[in-house]
């Protein structure tokens, strides 16, 4: 099914065509056919499959056809990266239509989203917090809302928002005057109370797969020792010769170490955590998403609801902890029908977290054994990595120390018929 179809208006449709989009995907051919109607949704969808453009074609086409003081939309989202994310789609999709579009997150001050608050706002997209404190102090008012949307839902509950859900629930206007979209990785006993409490009779729709993950996307698994993942990586690097990479790890610490050891073996990149500046934050991800940035080393702060357009690989650098952090860190490779690789390097530090994600996902991540060959010389291999806030950076080993990594005499390099895990003595850093 393509938009022309949908009956649209024409300025929403050279947004869409503007964007490139012509078919429907599935998510969007389910769900627009009730909200385009005015009905509440509840919808389960994997990351990546068009549910931004479903709630915000949505928006778009009612607010022409609703009375003018219940035009005003808020879209609730859990992370300052997504508001910002979709506050860029709307202002695409809708760029032929006379509206306003703001987000409004913490992290910077309130001065400019006050401003553009009182010069008005149509369509309002932002977090839990910030929108509180905004109506808390009186600049954004939520009463004549016609139009709400919670947007990764789960991830909202996760992260400890249900009770600022809630509170934004009883602020905004009566279910029976507003349109509530409630968009899910997972229809949890959270979504679903929120659904019956808050939303009008709400349509049900389900496009999750039984797999969970995306069929295009090409998963490998490699088990590893802790200390030789960096020279796997760079041996994978080289074979498949990617030309964008975001790699996950689950500390902060990790990210910034394993960004400066591939900066030293020849591949630029940024890094991604939550404890940088804001500006800094949206500076690396614009970057990563226009191209001008190749390889990004993020931890989960990116894991969820960021499009990086044509995305060839995702490393999971470490497994997560959180069995849905796996689905949705490789979700950002293989985005609306592309093909695109997920890399997993399972070490003996992590190795307990693959029979979760295996048990959710329903499936076996397929494994691959290298070769010795695969396993490159690591330039960085000796220097012990720092905070570049805290301590110098690295520093080598005094003369006759052991260099982390260097193996000790008489230990063969052969293949591991016999273990998971390559292993070496070497001394951590």
């Amino acid at each position: 099914m393509n938009f022309e179809q949908l009956q649209l208006s024409p300025q929403l449709l050279r947004g869409i065509a503007d964007m490139g989009f012509t078919e429907l995907t599935p998510v969007q051919e389910k769900t627009l056919g009730f909200s385009l109607a005015g009905r509440d949704i509840a919808v389960q969808s994997q990351t990546g499959t068009g549910k931004t453009a479903a709630f915000l074609i949505t928006i778009f086409q009612r607010q022409q056809a609703v009375a003018a003081a219940w035009r005003k939309a808020l879209i609730i989202a859990p992370t300052r990266e997504l508001a910002v994310q979709i506050e860029a789609e709307a202002k695409l999709i809708g760029r032929h239509l006379n509206l306003k579009v703001g987000s409004f997150y913490g992290g910077v001050g309130y001065n400019r989203q006050e401003t553009l608050l009182k010069r008005g706002v149509d369509i309002m997209v932002g977090t839990p917090g910030r929108l509180l404190d905004l109506e808390q102090k009186g600049t954004l008012s939520m009463r004549n809302v016609g139009f709400l949307v919670i947007d990764e839902a789960d991830r909202l509950f996760d992260m400890g928002f249900l009770p600022d859900i809630r509170k934004i629930l009883r602020r905004v206007s009566a279910m029976q005057y507003r349109q509530t979209m409630l968009f899910s990785a997972t229809l949890s006993a959270p979504a679903l109370q929120i659904a019956r409490e808050y939303m009008n009779q709400p349509e049900k729709i389900s496009v999750t797969p039984e797999n969970m993950t995306v069929d295009t996307i090409t998963q490998e698994l490699y088990h590893v020792g802790s200390r030789e993942k960096i020279n796997l990586l760079l041996g994978i690097l080289k074979r498949d010769n990617p030309r964008s990479v975001l790699f996950f790890t689950n500390m902060k610490c990790d990210a910034e170490r394993l960004s400066r050891r591939l900066e030293l073996n020849g591949f630029p990149n940024e890094f991604l955590t939550g404890d940088l500046a804001q500006s800094r934050r949206l500076r690396i991800i614009d970057d990563f998403k226009s191209g001008k940035v190749l390889f990004m080393v993020a931890t989960d702060v990116a894991g969820r609801g960021l499009h990086i357009e044509g995305l060839d690989m995702v490393v999971n650098y470490d497994l997560p902890g959180e069995s849905e952090n796996y689905v949705h860190r490789i979700g950002r490779t293989a985005r609306a029908g592309k093909s695109g690789k997920a890399v997993t390097l399972a070490c003996e530090k992590y190795i307990a977290n693959l029979e979760g994600i295996e048990t959710l996902i329903n499936a076996k991540i397929p494994v691959v054994f290298p070769e010795d060959d695969m396993f490159l010389r690591d330039r960085s291999r000796g220097l012990i990595f720092k905070s570049r806030s805290g301590a110098p950076a690295s520093r080598r080993p005094r003369s006759g120390q052991q260099r982390p990594g260097q193996q000790r005499s008489g230990r063969p390099r052969t293949g591991r018929p016999n273990s998971h895990f390559r292993s070496e003595s070497r001394k951590s850093y």
